[in-house]
């Protein structure tokens, strides 16, 4: 049981690259500073930050009143279910196809 799994082992690492050819050389370091990339420009993390402005919110009774005028959360409800752009209608079975005369 156990030579067969030593075999497979024994293939296995056989089939692996040595250590040398998996390295390649590191790339020489430049010589000069003129020959060096510049440094990465800083950029802060809080650039274009907004700080947080309050809403200006209706008052409650008001918004009662239109959400009763339009019809109460059932208008709400009827305008979540409406699709959002028409449907194409779906391909009709062979069997209620019109005869080709």
């Amino acid at each position: 049981m156990f030579k067969p799994l030593l075999a497979y082992g024994l293939v296995l690492i056989s089939a692996l690259p040595g250590p040398s050819a998996a390295q390649s050389p590191a790339p020489a370091a430049p010589t000069s500073a003129a020959q060096a990339s510049p440094p990465p420009a800083f950029r802060s993390a809080m650039e274009g930050y907004k700080p947080y402005t309050e809403e200006v919110t209706v008052d409650w009774k008001e918004a009662n009143d239109t959400t009763a005028r339009i019809g109460g959360w059932r208008a709400y409800a009827k305008e979540a279910r409406q699709p959002q752009a028409p449907q194409a209608a779906p391909p009709g079975d062979a069997r209620t196809a019109p005869a080709k005369p």
